[in-house]
């Protein structure tokens, strides 16, 4: 057997090792973007971070309140066990 034939391999195993090793070189490049880009501007996104937490106050209180019992007043019935408003 020649060392350059290639009849043993599949057609498609040439395609899908490129596409993976491409897709490995494009994640270590966005990685590495990430960080210098983080590195570079970390005063800018340090400022922001007062800003953030005071964006997720009012997010957390619209999307939170369903968990314990605000979301469904005066709809539907009460457990039968008799711990519910009776009014």
């Amino acid at each position: 057997m020649n060392p350059t034939d290639h009849t043993g391999s599949t057609p498609s195993s040439a395609p899908e090792r490129t596409t993976k090793r491409a897709r490995l070189v494009f994640i270590a490049f966005v990685a590495l973007a990430i960080f210098f880009l983080a590195a570079e501007h970390r005063a800018h996104l340090f400022g922001f971070l007062p800003w953030l937490i005071l964006l997720l106050c009012p997010l957390m209180h619209f999307f939170m309140h369903g968990g314990h019992g605000h979301g469904g007043h005066g709809h539907g019935a009460h457990p039968a066990d008799g711990t519910g408003d009776n009014k």
